[in-house]
């Protein structure tokens, strides 16, 4: 013979890439159900800098969704409420913080957010008086779809205002926080990223006496709810009073709070206004 029979073509291969062909078709055509759709990157993710925190929530905390940061007093919340929105002005983009004074959070001390690397130029502040106007406020905030990350106080609302809100936030593509002692039934079942934060230890700089002052804390984070990652993560924070302008960290003397549990170490990263 002057030459072999090509062999015949393997059926199942022939499926195989028909079936990559259709699937890349499909892509094409409806890039929001596409594969990559949902897989968070970069540019889909807001990073606090904590390391470890970022990394138990797979990157960072995702953008289009609502997050809740639970604990008392003195636990973190704004810390991280502040390098979030730290990094939703910088570069030229914007951030919102809607403050009651009715609220368990208060309003957050200026210098403190500039110490935090905030960009109080670029950051818009919103008093509210009651729920209904800070619900009111959230809902043009997002509807604007001009600001990377809007922090507002973990309040008592229908589920219709939270479906609302959540919806809004998702279309925005922002990232809406809500910082409380803890969160209502509603707030709980519409967040798709729950935190909890639980202090851990303080540091005094300085001699013992009354010109001691606070130089830094520690804090446990644990992420109760996450519909985009593994829920149960856990990190471990540090953040100082000042950062660039606080006591120097001399004669550092640190105190660990209550616990029911055995007191984990405080990370020694670069750490942040409380």
């Amino acid at each position: 013979m002057s030459g072999s029979a090509s062999p015949n073509p393997d059926p199942r291969s022939a499926r195989l890439a028909a079936f990559a062909g259709l699937r890349s078709a499909l892509a094409a055509h409806n890039p929001a159900a596409s594969p990559a759709a949902f897989v968070p990157d970069g540019e889909t993710l807001v990073r606090t800098g904590f390391s470890e925190l970022d990394a138990a929530l797979g990157g960072g905390f995702p953008r289009g969704t609502l997050a809740t940061l639970e604990g008392p007093a003195g636990s973190g919340r704004s810390a991280i409420a502040s390098r979030l929105l730290a990094r939703a002005t910088a570069g030229g983009g914007l951030g919102a913080l809607i403050e009651s004074p009715n609220a368990e959070e208060g309003a957050l001390y200026p210098p403190a957010l500039a110490a935090a690397g905030v960009d109080l130029r670029r950051l818009l502040v919103v008093p509210a008086n009651d729920s209904k106007a800070v619900a009111r406020a959230a809902d043009i905030l997002l509807r604007a779809a001009a600001f990377g990350v809007v922090v507002i106080p973990a309040i008592a609302l229908r589920a219709a205002a939270w479906t609302r809100l959540a919806s809004l936030t998702h279309r925005a593509g922002t990232l809406l926080v809500a910082l409380g002692i803890e969160a209502s039934d509603e707030l709980r079942y519409f967040a798709s990223l729950r935190i909890r934060l639980r202090p851990e230890s303080v540091r005094w700089a300085g001699i013992s006496g009354p010109f001691c002052a606070l130089a830094a804390a520690g804090a446990e984070a644990t992420v109760l709810k996450h519909k985009r990652a593994a829920p149960g993560g856990r990190a471990h924070l540090a953040r100082a009073t000042f950062e660039s302008e606080g006591p120097a960290f001399v004669a550092l003397r640190e105190r660990a709070l209550p616990t029911a549990v055995p007191l984990q170490r405080v990370t020694s990263e670069p750490i942040i206004a409380v």
